[in-house]
């Protein structure tokens, strides 16, 4: 993929999380949380959300306990964000969506399980 080891700059950055309202910025990853309606959505959503960055060759931090879902999404080998993240961010988004999942993440005040 020419290009997507390319680092995002800051404006790059701020403009691609307008259009992904669920996720963040901590250090230099992507972080979105999600709470699904029971456990086993919880799991069948990880598999799925695997297979889409499987294809990608590009593969998210998962972490699940009981019906909430944490994605943190970085290029490693390039030191930071990249393009290849923002890729795997709009497609982790559109396999949530498929489960119920709200487009800016988890209720406010929400408690894992």
């Amino acid at each position: 993929m020419a290009g997507s080891e390319e680092l995002l700059d800051e404006a790059q950055l701020a403009e691609a999380l307008a259009g992904l309202p669920a996720w963040r910025q901590e250090g230099g990853a992507l972080v979105r949380e999600v709470e699904l309606a029971s456990f086993w959505q919880a799991v069948a959503a990880i598999v799925c959300v695997a297979e889409v960055a499987e294809a990608q060759g590009h593969h998210p931090d998962l972490t699940l306990r009981y019906r909430r879902l944490g994605f943190s999404v970085t290029t490693h080998s390039a030191g930071g964000l990249t393009r290849r993240d923002l890729a795997l961010a709009a497609a982790i988004d559109q396999r949530l969506a498929a489960f119920g999942a709200p487009p800016g993440g988890p209720p406010p005040g929400t408690a894992p399980g």
